[in-house]
């Protein structure tokens, strides 16, 4: 159990297709929480920009830019305390409940017309998706022992679970409520779904038996009250971070490099060169999250005021969608491609030609540069008489985003749990986790830029150029580093020492 940190033992019996049942209570789960956040991310650039910026004229969504990179950027960047509090504290099951209630409150908050409101429920959705988002990953990783060969495809599961809840809330919760009855309601309904994703866990905790449960000596109500108001308390900062933007990098610097000293000490005073050499692997690949995130995460910022301005929208059978839907593209891409995904890397690796965690990655890096080319040449070359593209190029775009983030993203979770050691899974997913904060971070100084941040655009014409520049200098910058990993892939592969 939590007391014997280098034993495995198993979930408690029973199957559903292949894979211990626990694991379904988990998909459920994080289905409604992934509703909950998809359905306000959606919405939170282009509700901020109307209702809290719409005095600043052309600035408007480059201000907006920011605030919505701060709160992608600590929502994952509090992933690092949550791992910490469920490894040592709560145990992973309590810390998704208090996380998972946290964010229920903060999405209720949002519904506030007055600015200061509105984000202190973005602080406290930060801090409770600290405590839940990491650690039920975590808790997936628990569900295999260490050579399970089921353990990528079960990840690969879960991370559908992830994007059915991403695909269904723009739609539900952007596009029918909130462009119908207005955002705040949009937000209301998000609400709802974590509150929804509460009673599935909570409901379904048998599956888990003892995955998860607090560790030896902490069973007690008094680690729970402590670390509310712990919560609490940490909800003050984070609303002030998310109105500082400077401030707030910093910070994600100084965070950053405690967890590549901390890999490193843990790694040296684990007595085992091979370990030492496994955390230097796992915080190279990191830094490819990272610039990974910085590139994707312009799906919420940038291309989401790109499709409501530049693109025009397919009309169906007399219905024209809101630009919103553009938000469900890429989770409905993975819902169709996740399982080619995970039936291929077996087939692969069957044949002897699967690729190796550091190439996976660095086809991820490529991927992305690969689709900013696509709107980059649209803008280019087929713009009409208004200015604006075909909805065809952005959702072709979407299509490559996607498929590079499979090669990625959901092994990048497999992998942590296969590179820690078994004492510090939840620490160092809270670090995959924070690595995603700053490419989070730098996604929203680069939507800065592109939606014209400074005066860099004025009027219809200069503002789908700078978008064109800026996604050209993405291009480049995906393609120069993912080639970097590409070729070095043997060398990262040694240090792994046999984790695949």
């Amino acid at each position: 159990m939590s007391g014997v940190p280098n034993q495995f033992i198993p979930p408690p019996p029973g199957e559903v297709l292949g894979h211990p049942k626990a694991l379904w209570n988990l998909f459920m789960s994080e289905f409604w929480e992934r509703f909950m956040f998809y359905g306000m991310r959606a919405m939170l650039a282009v509700h901020v920009a109307a209702a809290f910026f719409a005095h600043m004229g052309d600035q408007a969504d480059a201000q907006a830019s920011l605030t919505y990179g701060g709160f992608t950027s600590m929502v994952y960047m509090t992933g690092i305390l949550g791992g910490f509090v469920a490894d040592r504290i709560l145990g992973y099951q309590r810390s998704i409940m208090l996380g998972g209630a946290m964010m229920s409150v903060g999405m209720f908050m949002l519904m506030a017309p007055d600015l200061p409101t509105f984000l202190m429920g973005l602080a406290v959705v930060i801090v409770g998706n600290g405590m839940f988002k990491p650690n039920i990953s975590t808790m997936v990783g628990k569900l295999y022992a260490p050579a399970d060969v089921r353990r990528d495809s079960g990840f690969t599961i879960f991370y559908m679970g992830i994007n059915a809840g991403a695909a269904l809330a723009p739609i539900v919760c952007a596009g029918l409520i909130g462009e119908k009855y207005g955002y705040r309601w949009g937000f209301l309904t998000a609400g709802v779904g974590m509150v929804l994703g509460l009673a599935v866990f909570h409901g379904l905790r048998a599956w888990l038996g003892h995955v998860g449960t607090a560790p030896k000596g902490k069973e007690g109500p008094m680690p729970l009250v402590q670390v509310l108001i712990a919560a609490v308390l940490m909800v003050v900062p984070v609303y002030f971070l998310l109105d500082q933007s400077e401030i707030l990098g910093t910070l994600l610097l100084v965070m950053m490099a405690a967890m590549i000293v901390w890999f490193v000490y843990s790694g040296i005073k684990s007595g085992s060169k091979e370990q030492l050499h496994r955390y230097i692997a796992m915080l190279s690949l990191f830094l490819a999250c990272s610039l990974f995130w910085a590139l994707f995460e312009q799906a919420g910022s940038s291309l989401n005021f790109l499709a409501r301005d530049y693109v025009n929208m397919p009309t169906i059978f007399g219905w024209t969608p809101a630009f919103t839907i553009f938000q469900s593209v890429n989770a409905i891409f993975i819902i169709m491609f996740a399982p080619v995904f995970a039936m291929m890397w077996p087939a692969l690796d069957r044949s002897n030609v699967n690729p190796s965690i550091p190439r996976k990655f660095a086809l991820g890096l490529v991927g992305v540069a690969v689709g900013f080319y696509i709107l980059v040449f649209a803008i280019g070359n087929m713009q009409d008489a208004n200015g604006k593209i075909s909805w065809t190029m952005l959702t072709l775009c979407y299509l490559i985003h996607t498929l590079a983030e499979l090669c990625l993203s959901p092994i990048g979770l497999s992998m942590v749990t296969k590179l820690a050691r078994p004492e510090e899974t939840g620490l160092a997913m809270g670090g995959w986790f924070l690595a995603i904060a700053g490419g989070n971070y730098a996604a929203g100084v680069i939507s800065y830029f592109a939606t014209g941040g400074g005066g860099g655009g004025h009027g219809e014409a200069s503002g789908i150029l700078q978008y064109s520049a800026v996604f050209m200098q993405l291009f480049w910058i995906g393609l120069i580093i993912g080639a970097l990993y590409f070729f070095t892939a043997p060398l990262l592969n040694k240090l792994m020492h046999g984790v695949k």
